[in-house]
């Protein structure tokens, strides 16, 4: 961490961020948005891979709406290579860069008839259904950590707040964390909706438990970029979910940006 924090200082300089970003499929464009350098992933120990097509793996430090953030363009998921706990050290730097926040966007499948493709899921809260857990091996205590309110109240009223100045329909739901690659089938998303789980997707709940363990407040916004299966006709497949991700990316930064220009 320390090797990487030194390669940041130089490139970006030393201020404290405010918060963290990291980036799902169809919200690339974001980051560059940012006024400040980008700082690719191999070039900073203890980042990820970051290998899906659609993704940018770089680090984005400097201003956005005003206030400093660090804005992750990718995110390595357990499918890539099998390591729950991929974005440690990438979170480890957001922490020691200064952060009190993280905020989590991703593209997931909707079970709900009424979040349909180009809508936006606010997470109240998870289900990680595979049983996986970034914390194991984690030698200290530190690991035993609670999960109540993991998705913070606090951040979630803000983001409605900003959602709602935009004119914007933000419903909340569960998110239910399935490993991927391959998509679930017919029978698993009845499961999950029986289990109470509003949306899918292959990602953020390795990052929301690390971000709760490195005392990081969070939230998290899906972008609805497809039916589940079974819910609908449509063929489902990485090509179409980056096909329809900018539909929900749009709606999605200009609610991050009222929310990053509403910070004191």
């Amino acid at each position: 961490m320390q090797e990487a924090l030194k390669k940041i200082h130089e490139r970006a300089g030393d201020a404290p961020v405010k918060l963290g970003l990291i980036l799902g499929s169809g919200l690339g464009h974001l980051a560059h948005a940012v006024e400040g350098p980008a700082i690719p992933y191999a070039d900073l120990p203890g980042f990820p891979h970051a290998g899906v097509s659609g993704h940018n793996p770089h680090l984005h430090i400097g201003q956005l709406e005003g206030q400093r953030v660090a804005v992750f363009g990718a995110r390595e998921h357990y499918y890539e290579n099998g390591n729950p706990a991929a974005m440690r050290g990438a979170l480890e730097v957001l922490k020691a860069l200064g952060a009190e926040r993280l905020i989590l966007t991703n593209a997931a499948g909707s079970l709900r008839q009424d979040i349909p493709p180009g809508d936006l899921m606010l997470l109240s809260d998870h289900i990680n259904y595979n049983g996986l857990n970034p914390l194991i091996g984690e030698k200290t205590d530190a690991r035993f950590v609670p999960m109540t309110d993991a998705h913070s109240p606090a951040l979630r009223a803000a983001l409605q707040s900003a959602a709602k100045a935009e004119g914007i329909a933000l419903q909340e739901g569960v998110y239910a964390w399935y490993s991927g690659p391959s998509f679930e089938t017919k029978a698993e998303i009845r499961m999950l909706k029986t289990l109470g789980a509003d949306a899918v997707g292959m990602s953020t709940v390795p990052e929301v438990i690390l971000a709760r363990f490195l005392d990081l407040e969070v939230a998290a916004i899906s972008t609805v970029t497809n039916m589940a299966a079974g819910m609908s006709d449509e063929q489902i497949s990485h090509e179409h979910t980056k096909a329809m991700a900018p539909l929900g990316a749009a709606k999605l930064e200009r609610i991050l940006r009222r929310y990053l220009a509403n910070l004191p």
